[in-house]
């Protein structure tokens, strides 16, 4: 890897990013020295501007960075660090230097469970279709799921992929609505899924 260091003094920007769910953690700083401890001992380590010496993440508080992979930008000044964080990240005792919950996100299906489960948790006043499911409880979500699943195997067996795509769409939606009713999200399965990887 052909890192640019100098650009900035010997220093490189390393963003860190959890290996898992892709969320950005931190943004340290690294020299030669520090890339190649990083390697070398599987733990990330930075330079410290402030205390002009190598530190490893984690070296007093436990919550070490555990180094999985490092890519390098288009202009090789900038790394793009992987890692399986052990703790917070933040020296304040967040999952993130910016506050945010180290959570995976599957975006425009996660914003959709939100929805999902605001419409659940607000079923008294909202008038929904999904509301009016949840209202309708178990035994009619699990049948719409069934259904759903029946056409999405109808239109498998034909050649019009529209159909196929919409009622695919049809049963993701009615799982999502399932899963919130037994109180679970997409993060659950796929945790199951990462179970069974081999």
């Amino acid at each position: 890897m052909n890192i640019d260091y100098n650009k900035n003094n010997g220093l490189v920007p390393a963003i860190i990013q959890d290996a898992s769910t892709h969320k950005v953690l931190m943004l340290g700083y690294m020299n030669e020295e520090a890339v190649k401890k990083t390697i070398a001992t599987k733990l990330v380590t930075f330079f410290s501007r402030t205390k002009q010496r190598l530190w490893t993440k984690g070296e007093e508080s436990g919550n070490v960075l555990n180094f999985v992979g490092m890519k390098l930008d288009c202009d090789s000044d900038t790394l793009l660090v992987q890692v399986n964080p052990k703790g917070p990240t933040c020296h304040k005792g967040s999952d993130t230097c910016w506050n945010d919950d180290n959570t995976q996100s599957f975006g425009f299906l996660s914003d959709l469970e939100t929805v999902i489960e605001n419409r659940k948790n607000n079923a008294a006043e909202d008038t929904s279709y999904v509301a009016s499911l949840f209202a309708k409880g178990i035994n009619k979500i699990a049948q719409k799921v069934g259904e759903e699943a029946v056409e999405v195997v109808i239109e498998a067996k034909d050649n019009d992929d529209k159909l196929f795509l919409d009622e695919s769409a049809d049963l993701l939606f009615h799982y999502m609505i399932l899963l919130q009713f037994k109180g679970f999200k997409l993060n659950d399965v796929v945790d199951v899924l990462k179970s069974r990887e081999k």
